[in-house]
């Protein structure tokens, strides 16, 4: 999936790995560093995760450190809240983002509001790890994409990676953050492509983008597996002698404004992507920041190429639900020809 200009922001040394493995070797390598984290939620132990993001890690750190939950989301968020309390750092894994909806009470109204509630004594260093989004033809509730629901919820991070270096770098950040962290993985990345990701811990900061791919004719954002539906039409849109910026945001909160209000006054247009629902999913913001901020450089509205305000459909519809390279290429065309 990640076309020529996505391998060139890889690093030049380091072993090829999926973003699963990226991922797998974060979790290792916080675990040996910190003691207080404990690794907890449903399959977590034995078998790996149902994605296989934590297997091996039982075997290395015991099962006083995994832990397998029982099927209850509310009680592994619930619990894990108290151990932050009690000094430790848990990472908890929700095995889908459609399944995080009973332990919505113990995030929002607990996790949010712990530092303020106890102003500032306590804290809830807090990973909440979740695969989301469309792409692998599962069954209902396996594919949902609500990131705008947590973005709304003052207290929670919410960090998005698009490659298995960032995958690796945003994940120990968000496991040495003070506070809670939710932390997406779209599970179509999870073996997508490999990268060259360094053997040393390193990190990746919460609350700043990059510029994925530069270009000084249009500005496309997204986030997640988003950011390379985008450079699969910057690709596509550069056959066509067009120049696509590519802005991969990170993290929706805290949300980088400037790097793309920047690339949006250089380029004068913007196009907006993201699979979630179009009616207040996360693009809305977007764009409200672009009219605030970039209004008098826009040569175009601002388009949104997003999924539909529709349930996540079964595996038939599922390609037509999700924005492709042609959808948001034609995005593209229509800010130019505006």
């Amino acid at each position: 999936m990640a076309s020529d200009a996505a391998t060139a922001l890889a690093p030049s040394s380091g072993e090829r790995m999926t973003m699963v493995q990226a991922l797998n070797q974060a979790l290792a390598q916080e675990m040996e560093r910190d003691p207080a984290i404990l690794l907890m939620g449903e399959d977590v132990g034995p078998d790996g995760g149902v994605f296989r993001v934590t297997a091996g890690l039982i075997e290395r750190f015991g099962d006083q450190r995994v832990l397998d939950t029982p099927l209850a989301e509310s009680g592994i968020i619930g619990t894990a809240i108290g151990l932050c309390i009690g000094g430790f750092r848990p990472i908890t894994e929700i095995q889908f983002m459609g399944f995080i909806y009973p332990a919505i009470n113990q995030l929002f109204a607990h996790a949010a509001r712990l530092r303020n509630r106890s102003r500032g004594r306590l804290s809830v260093p807090l990973v909440v790890r979740m695969p989301y989004g469309g792409g692998i033809r599962p069954p209902e509730h396996h594919s949902e994409s609500y990131e705008a629901m947590l973005a709304n919820t003052p207290g929670l991070k919410t960090v998005i990676p698009a490659d298995p270096y960032d995958a690796k770098g945003l994940l120990i950040s968000a496991i040495r953050d003070d506070d809670p962290v939710i932390f997406l993985e779209p599970k179509r990345l999870y073996r997508a492509f490999r990268q060259a990701v360094p053997e040393e811990p390193y990190t990746v900061p919460i609350g700043k983008g990059r510029v994925y791919r530069p270009g000084k004719d249009v500005t496309v954002i997204a986030y997640g597996s988003m950011v390379q539906v985008a450079n699969a039409a910057a690709d596509r849109a550069a056959k066509q002698e067009i120049s696509v910026e590519v802005i991969d945001l990170r993290s929706i909160v805290p949300l980088d404004v400037e790097i793309f209000i920047e690339s949006v006054r250089k380029t004068g247009r913007a196009v907006v992507v993201h699979e979630a629902p179009r009616t207040c999913g996360f693009g809305a913001e977007i764009v409200a920041q672009i009219n605030e901020r970039a209004l008098l450089n826009l040569l175009a509205p601002v388009e949104r190429v997003t999924g539909f305000d529709t349930i996540f459909p079964g595996a038939v519809l599922e390609d037509h639900y999700m924005p492709n390279p042609d959808r948001v290429l034609a995005a593209i065309k229509r800010t130019l020809e505006f």
